[in-house]
């Protein structure tokens, strides 16, 4: 298998052992599952399908971020608990999720599960002496770590820029650097509180999944991924500050999943220009809504479009009825098209995940009225 990493910009061999560790950057539950989280989830999801048959393990583990400034917001304006929120709203997640026939996660821990994990790891990272205290806060101190950046590859202006855009406050007066990013912080009078020994208050962003990473899987994992949009601050960030506490390589191959656009504009939560998973499930079948979504490469962005579903919903009727027709007629020649489907299929996932040439495959056979029930069970299609 060959992969695309991003901190090599290339695709490289990906060839873990039989055992893969891998973690996912999950969501802030304040809102519904919407076709951005989902592409990026079903990357991922495919994935590990493959990886599976080829004979490996996989411990997958997906955190769920829910002590996060958005909740909190969110919240507020709804006038109930935020861990109430997190809960109803990392339930409509599951169900979405199970709905397309996702593989389950190892583990989906919560960021408030690792409060104590939180803090013996700032421990870690300032007995290093790559963090510092001031102003009732605990810094990362970025100038300690000669390889930031090389994720994201970014220089100085655009990792500013972002981390101004994405929550980095590069203007908070207690940063000797304004790229220096926040471990633990004072909390507001309604948010969550922990008591430590450098003050009462709630981690940064970024910690939770250096901490929850280490507890979950250990010092090493062979694969990360996430979204184009977390390579920096949070990836970049989260690299950083894992290997200042463990003095030993955090991940072995960065993969990201584009984003998804609609009206000229990356789907957000902040822009409100969404498509959620649940609402999608009331009018079409949840497989044409995971054909609708594999259709595009996860390296690649593109636009949501109203047709998108009628074209998945056709596609899935013809691969349904090459099933029947190939069961009315069963040959040895159509036995055979099926194993050489499957396996051409396989190639194409091993070539960077080249799902949409899978696909285009598929639909070859089903319209030579082969069989494709295996190759389409590989993509998570079950017909």
């Amino acid at each position: 298998m060959r992969l695309y990493d991003t901190a090599r910009r290339a695709v490289v061999d990906f060839a873990p052992g039989d055992d893969v560790k891998m973690y996912v950057c999950g969501v802030t539950p304040y809102d519904a599952t919407h076709l951005g989280h989902a592409f990026t989830f079903i990357t991922y999801d495919i994935l590990i399908r493959r990886l599976l048959d080829t004979g490996r393990t996989v411990h997958c583990v997906r955190n769920v971020t829910d002590v996060d400034d958005p909740l909190f917001a969110k919240a507020r304006a709804l006038d109930i608990h935020y861990l109430d929120l997190a809960a109803r709203e990392e339930q409509r997640l599951e169900d979405d999720l199970q709905a397309l026939n996702f593989m389950p996660m190892q583990s989906t821990p919560r960021a408030s599960s690792a409060i104590a994990d939180i803090r013996g790891f700032i421990g870690m990272v300032l007995e290093r002496g790559f963090a510092y205290e001031a102003g009732g806060s605990v810094y990362f101190d970025v100038s300690r770590s000669p390889n930031f950046g090389a994720i994201s590859q970014y220089d100085r202006e655009k990792m500013l820029a972002l981390a101004r855009e994405r929550g980095g406050n590069v203007d908070d007066p207690n940063k000797r650097d304004p790229l220096d990013f926040v471990l633990w912080q004072p909390s507001a009078h309604d948010e969550p509180s922990w008591d430590t020994i450098w003050g009462v208050g709630r981690p940064g962003w970024h910690i939770e999944c250096s901490a929850l990473a280490l507890r979950e899987l250990g010092t090493t994992i062979d694969l990360h991924g996430g979204g184009t949009d977390l390579i920096y601050p949070h990836h970049e960030c989260e690299r950083a500050q894992s290997e200042a506490a463990t003095g030993e390589t955090f991940v072995r191959h960065w993969m990201h999943v584009a984003m998804v656009w609609m009206d000229g504009h990356k789907m957000s939560k902040s822009r409100g220009n969404l498509v959620f998973v649940d609402a999608l499930r009331q009018q079409h079948d949840p497989r044409a809504i995971r054909l609708g979504l594999l259709v595009n490469h996860y390296r690649h962005e593109w636009e949501w479009d109203k047709g998108l579903m009628n074209r998945a919903t056709i596609r899935l009727g013809k691969w349904a009825e090459s099933v029947v027709d190939s069961k009315q007629s069963e040959t040895s020649i159509n036995a055979a098209g099926g194993r050489d489907l499957l396996n051409t299929v396989r190639n194409h996932l091993d070539d960077d995940l080249d799902v949409p040439g899978a696909i285009t495959t598929i639909d070859a056979a089903a319209d030579a009225g082969i069989s494709v029930h295996a190759a389409a069970a590989l993509l998570g299609v079950a017909l």
